[in-house]
């Protein structure tokens, strides 16, 4: 695993959370309890930061970047991700939040600036573009994403059910679940 520091800036990951040894973390990044972050995730806090909340899992092959200060962002763009998150494989979150209790499905695309909030299901291989918004609790998919329907309560269940699910098998790896 590489875990190291930008400029003096030493990653924090909680000694619950997971971090694959093939995984890249670099830099201002906080990784919250029970997190994974697997195979060939890069997560590079170096021009701005990235925060993981608790319960998140960022699938294989994910890339999570900030957007550093300029003129069009004084502040740029840190890449935030709440509690309770799923990232599907081979997603790229720059510098956009993502509230909890989301679903982000495999090789979509999330720019700066963008929100998404608590309970969106993002369709595999959506694009949600610099500064859109999401509201909670649709369905959104498509390049650029749009909004499709409400999801339904079952699946609701699937963000607290996939949460549960990484954490055990973050576990096992962990070799806490033999």
């Amino acid at each position: 695993m590489t875990i190291r520091p930008y400029r003096n800036i030493k990653p924090s990951v909680h000694g619950t959370a997971y971090v694959d040894e093939q995984a890249s973390v670099i830099g201002d990044v906080t990784i919250g309890a029970d997190s994974s972050i697997w195979p060939m995730c890069v997560l590079r806090g170096d021009v701005n930061r990235i925060r993981v909340g608790a319960r998140t899992n960022i699938q294989d092959g994910s890339i999570l970047h900030g957007t550093h200060a300029q003129e069009r962002a004084p502040g740029g763009h840190a890449a935030i991700i709440g509690d309770d998150v799923t990232v599907g494989h081979h997603v790229i979150l720059h510098g956009c939040t993502v509230e909890n209790h989301c679903l982000i499905g495999m090789g979509s695309t999330i720019l700066d600036g963008a929100l998404l909030e608590s309970q969106v299901l993002l369709g595999a291989g959506s694009l949600v573009t610099e500064n859109q918004v999401l509201e909670g609790g649709y369905l959104w998919m498509g390049r650029p994403a749009r909004r499709v329907r409400a999801i339904t309560d079952k699946e609701r269940e699937l963000f607290g059910y996939l949460a549960d699910h990484y954490i055990k098998l973050k576990n096992d790896y962990l070799g806490a679940g033999k």
